[in-house]
């Protein structure tokens, strides 16, 4: 992929990934959207594109990271593979999701479907409760490494930013919305960069 598609796709995720999140947040609230239908289905259809749409993001980040010595470079793909292996969690709980709300007759039968599938050992922590939390970890360790220190890309609110909304879902699901609101801000820098090259944030 080029430079100039890296740079597109890169804008497209920075507009696309925290819209999506809005909406599967605004979906949650309707009536009915919690149990097996349309909502369910389409909500959670959604928030998977969205968590797709932040690989590329989280590439980006990646790239406008020069870090000197070993140190720093082993610092810099840690905080990548995290965010890699949240956003893999998080995917698959949103494919569990997807497939109890799929074959459940209604809302008793999910209940039952997902006790069934999160009791087996392992699932919880690795798609529910740890896992997705590496990506927000490792998010936002891009995002402090790439605002801090003379040759920073990014301005110190977006790592903020990102934080807030973060606090706000953990907080209660009903705020995803507004959080998404921050994140669309904080990553908006991005657009358009491109490679490893620094944005203008002086």
């Amino acid at each position: 992929m080029s430079a100039s598609q890296t740079s597109r796709l890169t804008t497209y995720a920075v507009a696309g990934a925290p819209a999506l999140m809005a909406l599967y947040g605004g979906i949650r609230l309707l009536d009915g959207s919690r149990e097996p239908g349309a909502g369910w289905m389409v909500g959670h259809s959604l928030m998977l594109v969205g968590l797709l749409l932040f690989v590329p993001i989280v590439a980006a980040l990646r790239g406008l990271l020069a870090p000197g010595g070993a140190a720093g470079r082993i610092a810099a793909t840690a905080a990548t593979g995290a965010a890699f292996a949240g956003l893999a969690a998080s995917v698959v709980q949103i494919g569990i999701d997807l497939y109890v709300g799929a074959v459940a007759v209604d809302k008793a039968d999910q209940h039952r479907l997902f006790d069934v599938v999160q009791s087996k050992p392992g699932v919880l922590p690795a798609f529910y409760s740890v896992g997705p939390l590496l990506f927000y970890v490792g998010l936002l360790a891009l995002l402090v490494a790439a605002s801090v220190g003379a040759a920073r890309s990014l301005r110190w609110w977006s790592p903020a930013l990102v934080l807030l909304g973060t606090a706000l879902t953990a907080a209660d699901l009903a705020l995803i919305a507004p959080a998404a609101v921050l994140y669309l801000v904080a990553l908006a820098p991005l657009a358009g960069v491109r490679g490893a090259g620094r944005l203008a944030a002086a």
